[in-house]
């Protein structure tokens, strides 16, 4: 069961921009398209309204070359999980979120070498596909991911009827 657990919180941290919902605009003003060009639907390059394999490898490619900020092949913890405020690293020392993303990278990082490799994210991005592919028909679609994560269901309010 704790395995579980962790690979859930693997998939949430790795996927989290993935998981951004449909909708109108929100209080803070982001709206839908925009919340769509940072989730899962991003890879829909076709527009057909799943991300099939070929788009998720290929968005997942572009994922690490974006966090490959050094162009050395590989992600430092800094790259992988993003860098800390200054100062900020005593203060999340105690913080389980940071511990999570920690052992979230260890994980990844399956040579232990202390970097993570562009094998080892295509890997860990495989296995995140694979989670959320749950019909195995490879295409992912937003629903079907959030369900495989066991995400509630989100999206616009059920329309009343009127007494």
């Amino acid at each position: 069961m704790p395995e579980l657990a962790m690979l859930a919180a693997a998939l949430t941290l790795a996927a989290l921009p993935a998981l951004a919902q449909p909708g109108e605009a929100k209080p803070g003003g982001e709206r839908r398209a925009d919340r769509e060009a940072k989730g899962l639907m991003r890879y829909d390059t076709n527009k057909d309204g799943v991300v099939d394999r070929a788009e998720w490898n290929a968005g997942q490619e572009a994922r690490f070359r974006q966090r490959d900020t050094d162009r050395d092949g590989k992600l430092s913890p800094e790259e992988f999980l993003g860098k800390l405020p200054a100062g900020a690293q005593a203060a999340v020392a105690d913080d389980p979120r940071a511990k999570r993303r920690s052992a979230f990278f260890q994980r990844v990082d399956t040579d232990k070498d202390g970097f993570v490799s562009k094998a080892e994210f295509m890997a860990q991005a495989d296995r995140n596909f694979a989670r959320c592919d749950a019909d195995k028909d490879g295409k992912i679609s937003r629903e079907e991911c959030r369900a495989a994560l066991g995400k509630p269901q989100t999206g616009p309010a059920p329309q009343r009827q009127q007494q």
